[in-house]
């Protein structure tokens, strides 16, 4: 479960803090190849890469778990690199395209708003990525980002934006507002950094998130 790519991805203390949100990006004319699983890719951070967890526990593994369970046969591919920024996912992902996604859920900001990057320079990496998808016609889901309060609130509210415009510029988006919701500020929900989510965390952020999923594959035709 949870397949992960052919490349080791890295693990630091630099992962994401915040909250992702999730939108769809897609084109109807997407379709899966007949006779294999759809290949879902989660293109993002600490958060999707299992930051403190087994593979087994993280949410690419618990997500496909409950994917299958719900009878879409779905292979979940894991992309997340931990401290990866919008540019570094912007910079791979043509190498993790090469897995041949039917499906993407784009991740990535966390670390843009933990290091105070320019919310410019945020969208339109992410807006890259998404042009690129777009243009193969693979659907996608946005993760969105709150940047942390002691940045100042003009800081906070230009980053929110650039969530907020992408969406409206995409108007087949699918959104999700808050990944970790039910799970950030919880204790019981997360490991002891209070950032990352534990295995009750993850298993919450997947009912959370399972119908947002869902619209997003409903995205991909059968061939």
């Amino acid at each position: 479960m949870g397949a992960r790519l052919g490349r080791r991805a890295l693990i630091g203390r630099g992962s994401a803090g915040f909250v992702l949100l999730l939108a769809g990006n897609g084109r109807a004319g997407a379709q899966a190849p007949a006779g294999r699983p759809l290949r879902l890719l989660m293109l993002g951070d600490s958060i999707t890469a299992a930051y403190g967890l087994s593979r087994p526990e993280g949410l690419p593994a618990r997500l496909e778990a409950a994917l299958q369970a719900k009878g879409r046969p779905v292979t979940v591919l894991d992309a997340g690199v931990s401290g990866d920024t919008t540019a570094g996912g912007r910079s791979r992902l043509e190498w993790s395209l090469a897995e041949k996604p039917d499906a993407v859920i784009v991740a990535l900001g966390g670390n843009d708003g933990l290091r105070a990057i320019e919310p410019r320079a945020s969208q339109a990496n992410l807006k890259a990525i998404l042009e690129t998808l777009k243009a193969r016609g693979i659907p996608a889901l946005l993760a969105g980002m709150y940047a942390p309060p002691n940045l100042g609130a003009d800081y906070v509210r230009e980053f929110a934006g650039v969530f907020r415009r992408l969406t409206e510029e995409n108007p087949e988006v699918v959104f999700y507002p808050f990944l970790l919701d039910g799970v950030a500020g919880d204790r019981a929900l997360n490991q002891a950094d209070g950032i990352h989510p534990n295995p009750r965390g993850v298993e919450e952020m997947v009912r959370q998130m399972l119908p947002a999923v869902e619209t997003l594959l409903d995205k991909v035709r059968p061939a």
